[in-house]
Formats: C-alpha cells, sequence, structure tokens
C-alpha cells in the first residue's frame, strides 16, 4: 500500500481532516461545507496551472487565499447561529458553491478540470517526477500540521476550547465570541484550501467530487474515527479511510460506502473517542 501516489493522498486529506479538526474538535463548531473551501481551491489551481502557466506554489498560495476568503464570507454569515443552525447555513452556501462550479465554463462543468500539470517548483525542481512530488507533499503538510499544532497550544488555542467548554462563561470574561470563532473558521478554511490546492496537483485533476457535500461528510467521518479534538487523530482516521477505500475499491465496489457507514455507526456507538482518542484512554487509564 506503501506507494507514493496513496501515500499524497493520504497526507491531502490529512491536511484536510486536521484543518475541520481546529473548527470542530477545538472550536466546537460542525461545519458541513467545508468541501466548498477544498473544491473551489483545488479549481482555482488547476486553472492557474493549466490556462495560465503559473508556478504550482503560486496555485497553492492562491487556492490558500480564496479558501480564506470563502470562508470569511460563509463564517461572517454563519456564526450568527449555533449549533444545527449553524451547520445548515454552511451547507446551504457549500451548495450554492457547488452550482456555481457546475454552471461555469472555467471549472469544466461535469468534466472538471483535467490534464492539470505539476510543473516545476520554483522554477527548478521537476514535479512530475512522483518521489519529488511527494517530498513537496509531504513539506506542505508537515507546515500546515505544525501550524494547527501551534495554534491549538497558544493563548487563542486555548480560548477556543473555553468557548467550546462553555460559550456563556467565555463571553462574561469579556473575550469577543464571534471574532475567535470567525478567525478559527477562516484558519481552517484557509488550510482545507491548501489542502485542496495540493490535492488537484497530485492527481492533476479538479473535479465536482471535490466541491460535492459528499466530501464534507467523508472529512467528518475520518475526524470522528480518528479521534475528535486530538492532534494525531484527524491524520490517523484520514489514513484509515484512504486506505480502506484503497483496499476495498476492487473487492466489494460500491459497497465501499455502505461498508464505510457501518464503521461510522460502531465508532460512535462504542468508540466514542475515536482510534486516537481510545488509545490515549487506555494508556492513561493503564498508566494510573
Amino acid at each position: 500500500m506503501a506507494y507514493p501516489t496513496f501515500l499524497m493522498k493520504v497526507l491531502c486529506f490529512a491536511l484536510f481532516a486536521s484543518a475541520f479538526n481546529l473548527l470542530l474538535g477545538f472550536a466546537g463548531l460542525l461545519s458541513f461545507g467545508h468541501a466548498a473551501f477544498f473544491g473551489a481551491s483545488a479549481y482555482l489551481c488547476g486553472y492557474l496551472v493549466r490556462d495560465l502557466g503559473t508556478t504550482p506554489e503560486v496555485g497553492i498560495l492562491a487556492g490558500a487565499a480564496l479558501g480564506g476568503l470563502l470562508g470569511a464570507l460563509v463564517g461572517s454569515l454563519a456564526i450568527r447561529r449555533a449549533g444545527i443552525y449553524f451547520a445548515m447555513i454552511t451547507l446551504a452556501l457549500a451548495q450554492l458553491v457547488f452550482f456555481i462550479c457546475v454552471q461555469l465554463k472555467a471549472t469544466g462543468g461535469e468534466d472538471g478540470l483535467q490534464g492539470i500539470p505539476r510543473g516545476h517548483l520554483f522554477g527548478l525542481i521537476d514535479l512530475s517526477d512522483n518521489m519529488s512530488m511527494y517530498y513537496f507533499v509531504l513539506a506542505v503538510f508537515l507546515g500546515g500540521f505544525w501550524l494547527i499544532h501551534r495554534t491549538v497550544h497558544s493563548p487563542f488555542g486555548q480560548i477556543l476550547k473555553a468557548i467550546r467548554e462553555n460559550e456563556p462563561r467565555a463571553t462574561s470574561l469579556g473575550y469577543d465570541v464571534a471574532r475567535y470563532k470567525l478567525l478559527a473558521f477562516v484558519l481552517s478554511a484557509t488550510l482545507t484550501g491548501v489542502a485542496g490546492s495540493t490535492k488537484a496537483l497530485v492527481f492533476q485533476l479538479a473535479s465536482l467530487t471535490d466541491v460535492h457535500w459528499h466530501m464534507s461528510g467523508e472529512v467528518v467521518l475520518m475526524t470522528l474515527l480518528g479521534g475528535l479534538g486530538t492532534i494525531l487523530g484527524p491524520a490517523v482516521g484520514a489514513l484509515t479511510i484512504v486506505g480502506l477505500e484503497n483496499v476495498l475499491a476492487d473487492k466489494v465496489g460500491s459497497w465501499v460506502t455502505v461498508i464505510m457507514g457501518g464503521i461510522f455507526v460502531v465508532c460512535v456507538l462504542l468508540f466514542r473517542r475515536g482510534i486516537v482518542g481510545e488509545i490515549g484512554a487506555a494508556w492513561s487509564a493503564a498508566k494510573r
């Protein structure tokens, strides 16, 4: 299983899930619209690299900027509500992005953007070589993962946890809760844009699958399966889901989605902390 293309896919989705976990696991905000940032950034990166001839790093930076801009727009509307209403607003706006991508000629409609060249990194490193591309994707993932780790363990991250645990108390202590939520949403959307742009370069394709609401559901599954509110959990969840899809696709065909649904049900009922959360709890119990 450990060949470069598979590992690059895992790394892209691990960054996507980690960015989503920053919002749900540490700020307590459940978004059903993260596919909009993931897919829109993939389209923009693919368009810039393929049609305008920009370098891959410019495409990824532009994708990150678009993710952050969309995050600011969606977040400024969604954070006015909480709970299921917040989730439904993000889903509705993500569907709006999906239909825009279907209609625009620049996105290729149902065909998507195909044949996106990987190009040369900084005009020097040929990313058409799989190993060169793998190390580049690994560097992007490690940079994003470090930023998430640093954010979670900063005073900003501690305030996000306080908002998640008891929002009225955080408000009473003088924190501008709406501002912190919006900042978390924008940061999460920006890193999601990086993941989407990188994925478009890896597979040389940006399609409607990337911006479909199914993608939002898949990242929720990765996060919950790996361990909500843990640092390593989303990456482990991404490895598990992508690995299972890769192994089972040829054996059971379309039944993969049924199996994933069964795994999700078992996880929610029996292993609510997720893989990493359960291992951590078992380790703490053993130490005591």
